[in-house]
């Protein structure tokens, strides 16, 4: 059975980044986290064991600093929390301030803003409590519930497959022809470099694991994606969730991570299943298996 990884896949330079300002901010004093800081729960379980508390209600909040997660919050939400006499220390990633911004900015020229994503996610929450009017969209039957704007502009959550995102777009474009739909791209760098190595990956292999959290938007959408390509594919966790009839009479076996996946628990992934493709073989079984260079994202 040979075994390959997808050329990019894991955590991203902005969950990297969250996690090391955390555990820096919790050397320095009491800590809590507004929030799942990202939504894995092996992330969340070492922060944990690092002292560092989560409340998912600024009034909750029993240390003098708190954080606000990778997936970013509203001014106004920033502003309750400040209100409160807390210090606020923000882990937003970057590429989600930026979402920020292009919403802002479509507002600011006349445009109805439409975000393509969950609309209870906490990070289209953020891009929309500002707002005065908005839509959220996830599917065809979002877009045929909209009213007509004149104008009429559409950004994305960030970890939403940018196939769907401009699907979705041509959508509205056809719906509404006689209104100026003006897009910004959103989605994150990241995810597009994932979704595009899982949908190669997926190509090759007879099973596909993905590993990420249960909660995680973009870990579901790698799910979807392969599912494209590949019939036989599992959504797990950790290690413990591998199940040795996954692996029966398959010849390659491909592995990819969602953005807050942490390298030793894809390592880890990865090796059971080489434990489990060495029972099945039995004694003296041999193997030939390759691995493709994860590629860092940095």
């Amino acid at each position: 059975m040979k075994i390959i990884r997808a050329e990019s896949l894991g955590m991203c330079f902005g969950v990297r980044d969250a996690i090391a300002l955390a555990l820096e901010q919790a050397d320095a004093g009491p800590l809590t986290i507004l929030g799942d800081l990202v939504h894995n729960t092996t992330v969340a379980a070492a922060l944990q064991a690092r002292g560092i508390a989560v409340a998912h209600a600024a009034a909750e909040v029993q240390t003098q600093t708190v954080m606000v997660t990778a997936h970013g919050a509203s001014d106004r939400a920033l502003a309750n929390v400040r209100a409160l006499g807390l210090n606020v220390v923000e882990a937003t990633c970057p590429l989600v301030h930026a979402a920020h911004r292009a919403v802002a900015a479509l507002v600011r020229d006349g445009y109805h803003p439409i975000i393509i994503g969950q609309r209870a996610h906490v990070e289209v929450l953020g891009l929309t409590e500002d707002l005065d009017g908005f839509d959220v969209v996830l599917d065809e039957e979002d877009v045929l519930a909209l009213d007509e704007h004149p104008r009429m502009g559409i950004a994305a959550q960030t970890t939403q497959p940018l196939e769907k995102v401009q699907h979705l777009v041509a959508l509205i474009r056809r719906r509404f022809p006689q209104a100026d739909v003006r897009f910004i791209d959103t989605v994150c760098q990241p995810t597009k470099q994932r979704q595009g190595a899982a949908l190669e990956l997926a190509r090759q292999c007879d099973v596909v694991i993905v590993i990420g959290g249960a909660n995680s938007n973009n870990t579901r959408e790698l799910v979807n994606t392969c599912r494209h390509e590949c019939s036989r594919v599992h959504h797990v966790q950790t290690d413990l969730d591998l199940r040795p009839e996954w692996f029966r009479e398959a010849q390659t076996v491909g592995i990819t991570a969602g953005t807050s996946t942490p390298d030793d628990v894809i390592d880890r992934v990865d090796q059971r299943i080489r434990e489990l493709a060495d029972q099945q073989a039995g004694p003296g079984g041999a193997h030939a298996r390759g691995r493709a260079r994860a590629r860092s994202d940095q």
